[in-house]
């Protein structure tokens, strides 16, 4: 299966559950226009050590199914499929016509059990996704290609 984006999903405040999306523009080291984290509203926005990789997070459709969870409950931006995330850290690629770079993988947090009320620390252990930061402006689409630059 080729590697592809099969959801986007926004949230305009860190209290408000992902709605999902077709398409949504992506600004270099800003974030995607109309999610939390853009607007410098999300739950993290201004934790230490701030850096790129609020920017965008992704998780593999793969581990939802396998947990039973919603992508929106799962509160990440980009749903892939046909790719392993843990080994795009520190590599670039492209989604679409969007260049972006792995920074570090995305494990769930004690919020994330909050919000779903549900025990996913474990289950998602070393599966919860990847945090990545946007290098180049562009729109990001359903059905994007997922496309590693650097092997």
């Amino acid at each position: 299966m080729p590697a592809r984006v099969s959801a986007i999903y926004i949230s305009p405040a860190a209290t408000v559950l992902p709605h999902a999306v077709n398409e949504v523009q992506a600004r270099a080291h800003r974030g995607l226009v109309g999610d939390r984290y853009f607007e410098g509203c999300g739950t993290f926005t201004n934790w230490e050590p701030k850096g790129p990789d609020r920017e965008l997070t992704l998780i593999e459709g793969e581990v939802l199914a396998e947990l039973d969870l919603s992508a929106a409950e799962a509160r990440r931006n980009i749903v892939t499929e046909g790719v392993r995330l843990n080994d795009l850290v520190g590599k670039r690629f492209r989604i679409g016509e969007v260049l972006i770079e792995g920074i570090r993988l995305c494990p769930p947090c004690t919020h994330l059990d909050k919000v779903t009320g549900q025990a996913l620390l474990k289950p998602l252990a070393d599966r919860g996704g990847l945090r990545a930061d946007i290098l180049s402006d562009g729109v990001i689409r359903v059905g994007d290609a997922i496309q590693v630059i650097d092997h």
